[in-house]
């Protein structure tokens, strides 16, 4: 499996169009999670029965550009490596939490770095142009983190990303965590920890900053949970915030530096 977990820049736009789904199934029935017995064969999506504070995120979801989350869009070519991350909403101890995971430290790429459950596509998973993320999203976060995919109910996906230099095309997948279930680490060799970050820590001006790598390249980070979180699913993060209005006014001159193993 493969994490698609690299530095992605993001734009800082308000302005807003309707999209029409990007050709993902609509919802099933009231109340029901992300089917995938259903008649069809198809996972679906559905925003009956979230959780008030989820509506803005849905909205977001439904009416955000790509070029309003990233300046790095898939190639029109169609190349690129097909892969889907679950950005997974929850409720626990102190309020609204995303899932988040550590990457082991001995991978070659990425050692140690926070992201999304996620990675490639696999055949079984579908059409990417469909279905095929959805699957993807919750074959990935139940085989890295011991996730009940019964649990979750996605409601919403994100316009396709690029990462450059994996060159993964990233379709992030919204998912409510509806009846949670116990996560952890399920293969040490891939991943070191697997945890929650309520989402008043991400709102928390005091755990913001931007990272800076040598190369020059900046992109906003979270300083949360004894992690710092940046690059692609920093990048997520921090637009979700933004467009779902729960974004507070920030020092962005606080400065994290990176090293060229980043």
């Amino acid at each position: 499996m493969t994490h698609a977990s690299d530095t992605s820049e993001t734009t800082d736009t308000s302005d807003t169009h309707m999209s029409d789904g990007n050709g993902f199934h609509g919802a099933g029935r009231a109340g029901d999670p992300a089917r995938l017995d259903s008649p069809d064969g198809h996972a679906r999506l559905s925003t009956e029965g979230l959780p008030a504070w989820l509506d803005p995120v849905a909205r977001a979801a439904a009416t955000v550009r790509p070029t309003q989350l990233s300046r790095f869009l898939p190639p029109e070519s169609g190349a690129g490596r097909q892969s889907a991350v679950l950005v997974l909403f929850g409720e626990g101890a102190s309020g609204p939490e995303m899932l988040l995971m550590e990457r082991s430290g001995s991978l070659r790429s990425h050692a140690g770095q926070p992201s999304f459950p996620g990675g490639s596509l696999d055949p079984e998973d579908g059409d990417p142009l469909t279905d095929g993320p959805l699957r993807a999203a919750l074959r990935e976060a139940e085989e890295e983190t011991g996730l009940d995919p019964r649990g979750v109910q996605l409601f919403g996906v994100l316009p396709k990303l690029f990462i450059p230099v994996s060159d993964f095309v990233v379709t992030p997948v919204l998912g409510w965590w509806r009846t949670p279930t116990p996560v952890g680490v399920v293969d040490p060799a891939e991943t070191a920890r697997v945890f929650t970050v309520p989402v008043s820590d991400l709102t928390d001006p005091r755990n913001r900053a931007t990272t800076v790598h040598p190369s020059g390249h900046q992109g906003p980070a979270f300083l949360v949970e004894s992690a710092l979180v940046w690059g692609f699913t920093a990048g997520v993060i921090d637009r979700i915030l933004h467009f779902a209005g729960w974004e507070r006014p920030w020092d962005r001159t606080k400065q994290v530096p990176l090293d060229w193993r980043a």
